[in-house]
Formats: C-alpha cells, structure tokens, sequence
C-alpha cells in the first residue's frame, strides 16, 4: 500500500507539472469536463427519447444540447443589445466642450485652493492647461492600427479556444464514462474498490456543486432584478445577469456586479441634481448589500458547505491559494480541483488504514 501511494503521488505530481508547463491545453480540458458535467443529464434524456420507436443517436443529442447553450447565449445577448445601443447613442451625442467647462469649474476650484496655501508656485490656468496637454497627449499616443490587431488576435484566440472546448466536451459526451474508464483500467484490482469508491464521491460531490451554482446563480438573478426593479432602476435585468455570471468569482464576483449596475445607471439614467445622483447610488448599493447578504447567510454555506462538504474557512482559503496560481480562473476552479484532491486522498488513507487493521 505504501508502494502505492507513494506512486499516485508520483504520478499526481507529473500530471501537476505537465498540466503547468501545456496550461492552455489544461484549461481547455478542465473547461470541457465542466462543460460535459453540465450537458451530460439533458444528453442522456434526449438521447433516450424514442423517435418511431427508435431512440435518438447520442451525437445528435449533443448536437441538440450545444444548441440549448447557443439559445440560451443568444436570448442572455437579446438583454444587452439594447444597453450597448443605448451607450452608443451617448458617445455619439456627447458634446466634448460641455464636458471641458464641467471639468474647468472644480479643476480651477482645486487649482485655487493650491495657490492660495501656496502648495503651488504656478500661474493659475496651470492646472486645466495640464489636465488637457494629457488629454491631447493620450489620444495621440492611441495605436489604431495596433489596437485593430489586438481585436483580431484575441477574437482568433478566443474562436480557437472555443472550438477546442466543443471538439473535447463532444467526445467526452458521445464516450460516456470513458475517462473514468480508462483509469480504472490502470488501477490494480486489489484497489478496485476504493478507486470506484473514489470516483463515485468526486463525480457526486462536483455535480452537487455545479447545481448548488446553478441554482446561486439562478437566486442572485431573481434577487437583483426584483430590488433593482423596485427602486426603478433601467435595464434592471441585463444589470442582474451580469451580477449573476460576476458571482462566479468568489468575493469580487458581488463587487463587480454593483458597480456595473452604477456605471449603468449613471451612464443612461437622468438626474437633475447631485441629490438624485446620491440617492440612485445608494439605492443600487442597498440592493446589492441585500442580495450579498443573503448569498452570505444563506447560499454560500448551502452551495460550498453542503455540496462539497467542507469548512468555510477551508474554502476561504483554498479560493486565494487558486487566485494566488492562477488569478480569476484559479478562483473559479479551486473549489473544485480542491474537491477532487481531498476525496482522493481520503477514500486511498481510508483504504490504507483498513489494509493495516487486515493485515495486523
């Protein structure tokens, strides 16, 4: 047994080192495993629906769930159309000496304030003079040329990427259990028991979690829309799903989330005074603080604690040890990584200990 677990370290630790050294090829894999857990139950029930009496291929049934997805993407964009129109309206209108003489008025008031304590040995005019050469200095300093590239590069990127996760999720679907099939063909058949025990827990244990995140998601949604309706706030839907999809990143996800709702609110709403601009953000943040708390109190120790059955501070720490690797992605992955190294190491410990109670 000693032999044995020093050997699945061994070869965890060049999976670990193999994994970092080709982390594209990782991350595209992990996003497929993720991807397949999340379509696999809707594979199997329309792939058990009968058709003249004969059921429907299981490549069509994934073809048919990649389709929900796309409809669902698409419906969720339907949302966003009108607020990106909306800010394009703005830019087009924005009147640019408008915007000079409101920024001239409490630049030449700080500009005063520094001379007459004499912070400052400039002649006044210095400070907007400044304010403006840096104006002009950044916008000539802009690459269009560059700044088209960019867009391409990552656009390519990102389709490359996006069809490595298709091709990769797709076998892993029409395959059903074949990874875990493959590995339990490498395991000895003395350890057949504890390595099917092992996979069993881990596939439960991250499937809880991808529901308990589902239904977080689905609860913030819900939440948000209603207060940010309530207090009349526009686009209060779109404003709620990006809260949503932001809460996937533990604790900015929230923050993220209320200041998109602001910068929103700001940019389309109208306000006839600094009071109603006041008073908008605070009904904003009032709504957030409530759908944080709540997620606090209520879904979090729901989804984290129960689904994959660990401490709040075991979470909290594993979360910035993945965001201390791998930034927002190590956020978002750590919880579940974690998952599979934990019940790994307790189902082998726990089979170990038995084969010593059986050999004593």
């Amino acid at each position: 047994m000693n032999r044995l677990l020093i050997t699945i370290l061994i070869i965890l630790l060049i999976f670990i080192l193999l994994g970092w050294y080709f982390s594209n090829i990782t991350l595209y894999f992990l996003f497929s495993l993720v991807l397949a857990a999340v379509l696999r139950p809707l594979t199997n029930r329309i792939n058990n629906f009968h058709i003249f009496g004969q059921h429907i291929p299981r490549w069509t049934a994934i073809l048919f769930s990649y389709l929900s997805i796309l409809v669902v993407f698409f419906l969720i964009s339907l949302l966003f159309i009108p607020l990106v129109r909306a800010q394009i309206g703005i830019i087009s209108d924005l009147d640019i000496d408008f915007l000079y003489d409101q920024i001239q008025r409490p630049v030449g008031r700080i500009e005063e304030i520094l001379i007459r304590w004499d912070l400052v040995k400039n002649e006044p005019g210095f400070l907007i003079s400044t304010v403006r050469n840096n104006l002009m200095l950044s916008f000539s300093e802009i690459n269009i040329q560059g700044f088209i590239n960019s867009v391409i590069n990552t656009t390519s990127t990102f389709l490359i990427s996006l069809l490595a996760i298709a091709f990769i999720s797709f076998f892993l679907l029409l395959e059903n259990g074949l990874l875990r099939r493959n590995i339990i063909q490498l395991v000895p058949n003395k350890y057949f028991e504890i390595s099917v025990s092992t996979f069993h827990q881990v596939e439960q244990l991250l499937s809880n979690y991808l529901i308990g995140l589902l239904l977080q998601m689905t609860a913030i949604f819900s939440m948000a829309s209603l207060g940010l309706s309530i207090v009349r706030v526009e686009y209060a839907f779109t404003i709620a799903i990006f809260a949503a999809v932001a809460n996937l990143i533990p604790y900015a996800g929230p923050l993220l989330g209320g200041i998109f709702g602001i910068l929103v609110g700001l940019s389309t709403g109208d306000f006839n005074s600094g009071a109603d601009v006041s008073w908008f953000v605070i009904k904003v943040i009032s709504v957030f603080a409530v759908v944080q708390m709540a997620d606090n109190v209520i879904l979090q120790p729901l989804i984290f604690s129960k689904s994959v059955k660990a401490h709040p501070l075991e979470i909290f720490v594993i979360i910035f040890a993945g965001a201390k690797i791998a930034g927002v992605l190590g956020m978002i992955f750590a919880i579940p990584v974690y998952t599979i190294f934990r019940v790994s190491f307790k189902e082998f410990y726990k089979g170990y200990k038995e084969y010593q109670i059986f050999k004593i």
